[in-house]
């Protein structure tokens, strides 16, 4: 979706926008798990960094983002009862953990870079070759298709032969 099809540049120039800022997704994974993924530029931020990756599972749920992860147990998940006539006066933050950081690690992107130049110096295989992103694109042109026609799409896997 481009849901702010005007911008303005640095110099205050008005241009219309030539793509989009969002894309939406819900996905059925093998064995059955449905993950559901939103990524857009126009949102205002409200949360502790700038990309964060929420993930419910059936014993608990985790957040993680660029610099720090913090899980909630099935167990420890507060039991609102919701009232539209009383304020809800749980700290829903405070019933986080914050995962402890044992190792530092580098930028994705950079660290990918790295990766990628050690292995092209090397001679050594890598793991995210063209098949890799013709599986990113295989993905994409099933959810535009998804999208048009509001009906599920399967994908068909993928090889070089």
């Amino acid at each position: 979706s481009t849901h702010i099809p005007e911008r303005w540049d640095e110099r205050g120039e008005h241009y219309d926008a030539t793509a989009d800022d969002a894309a939406y997704g819900v996905f059925e994974l093998a064995g059955g798990a449905v993950a559901q993924i939103n990524s857009s530029w126009t949102t205002r931020v409200n949360r502790d960094e700038l990309v964060e990756f929420h993930v419910d599972g059936t014993h608990g749920s985790a957040v993680v983002g660029l610099f720090g992860a913090k899980i909630q147990e099935r167990n420890a998940t507060p039991k609102p009862v919701w009232n539209p006539d009383i304020e809800d006066t749980v700290d829903y933050d405070a019933t986080w953990q914050n995962v402890p950081t044992n190792d530092v690690f580098l930028n994705g992107f950079r660290q990918q870079w790295q990766e990628f130049l050690t292995s092209f110096v090397t001679g050594t295989d890598y793991p995210f070759d063209l098949l890799a992103g013709s599986r990113g694109v295989q993905l994409a042109e099933a959810g535009l298709e998804s999208s048009r026609t509001g009906t599920k799409v399967e994908l068909p896997e993928l090889s070089l032969d």
